[in-house]
């Protein structure tokens, strides 16, 4: 208790610097917590992507099409679970600049390889017996304004049908946290239906569910040797991989937003650091006089740093806390960006780096006091 209420008079002995002192760290974690719910949002998708999944894409690049007639002999490969595929749809809504992430899927074995997309029995059972049945996520439905029965008109720039493609909404999917919801999954036997002739029979890319991951690398090989020479080879890779490469595509954002959070908080951090140095200095005759009192030196490095501490931790846990708050509204883009959520991992790195600010801006002012003698602060004064 004697330690806090000298802290207490210390920070208050300049009560202005220490406020904007307070409100700097505030901004900074602040920033951080908001900085890290963005990288969050971009990157989640390699996160929570199973190395037990394989994704199967064309060798040339992803934009061709593979034969549906592979995933007979996929499925029928010694160590594999399950295999189904997807297709890249470009469906927009209303307006042509309104894309929605749209994919084409094969219902059962869609849900058997993703359990994350949560569905009830009676929309599972609508889903399979509806061929323009269409399941949307919970965040898109909310967006505008749908729900179980309505019928959906889509456009694409890509697939062109024999008639209008239209859908009938007959689940709405939720999940985690972690899981988007904004995607807008529908039937591939309606797609391929629909579609122009000279494109039936393909699919986008195959996702493979296998028994043991550890055999991810031999059994990528042994996808890529089965269709060497083959009108369409392969590319495989896990869908940690297949999600990490897609992601660069737009940047290496997650270093981005480390390298912007790491500039803010080393600015801030010297804030931090130039206040502890001021403070020390200006109260020099004050730890003297401690140190007649019989103060030791560690107790008065003890004190600074603790002072240090003390300011990061406040300032530090107030701007992660209103960080959190701001994240908990939901995604302020409206859609683009559609985890948007700050992990407690994160919550837990910004709580060391205040403890790491408060240690690092603390230290030379805390050593300075420490090697302070007392007759030399007397004559000072």
């Amino acid at each position: 208790m004697k330690f806090l209420h000298l802290i207490q008079m210390s920070l208050s002995r300049r009560r202005i610097r220490t406020i904007f002192t307070l409100l700097c760290i505030f901004i900074a974690f602040l920033l951080f917590g908001v900085v890290m719910a963005v990288r969050t949002a971009f990157t989640l998708g390699v996160d929570i992507a199973g190395l037990d999944r394989l994704v199967l894409i064309n060798k040339v690049t992803l934009i061709l099409p593979l034969p549906i007639s592979y995933a007979q002999r996929i499925q029928q490969t010694p160590g594999v679970e399950t295999v189904t595929h997807q297709t890249w749809f470009n469906g927009a809504y209303q307006q042509p600049t309104n894309v929605l992430t749209t994919i084409v899927v094969e219902p059962a074995p869609f849900l058997a390889i993703y359990p994350e997309f949560k569905l009830s029995a009676a929309e599972v059972e609508a889903w399979l017996a509806d061929r323009q049945g269409a399941v949307v996520g919970k965040n898109l439905a909310a967006r505008y304004g749908w729900k179980i029965g309505d019928r959906i008109p889509l456009s694409s720039p890509i697939w062109e049908p024999k008639e209008p493609w239209e859908f009938n909404i007959v689940g709405i999917y939720d999940g985690e946290a972690s899981v988007d919801k904004t995607q807008f999954f529908f039937r591939y036997d309606y797609f391929d239906e629909n579609r122009n002739e000279n494109l039936k029979g393909n699919v986008g890319w195959y996702i493979v569910k296998i028994g043991d991951k550890s055999k991810a690398l031999e059994l990528s090989r042994t996808f890529d040797e089965m269709f060497a020479n083959s009108g369409a080879e392969t590319k495989t890779t896990t869908e940690k991989g297949f999600v990490e490469s897609f992601a660069k595509q737009v940047g290496d954002i997650g270093s981005i937003t480390v390298a912007i959070a790491s500039t803010v908080l080393f600015m801030f951090g010297l804030v931090a650091a130039s206040t502890m140095v001021q403070s020390v200095r200006e109260r020099t005759s004050e730890l003297a006089v401690l140190k007649t009192l019989g103060f030791s030196d560690i107790r008065i490095l003890l004190l600074v740093l603790g002072e240090s501490l003390f300011m990061t931790l406040l300032g530090g846990g107030l701007g992660l806390a209103a960080a959190w708050l701001v994240v908990h509204q939901g995604d302020p883009t409206g859609g683009l960006l559609p985890v948007f959520i700050l992990p407690a991992s994160n919550i837990a790195v910004g709580i060391g780096l205040m403890a790491l600010m408060g240690l690092v801006a603390g230290a030379l002012p805390a050593v300075e006091a420490m090697r302070l003698r007392i007759t030399d602060a007397l004559r000072k004064t």
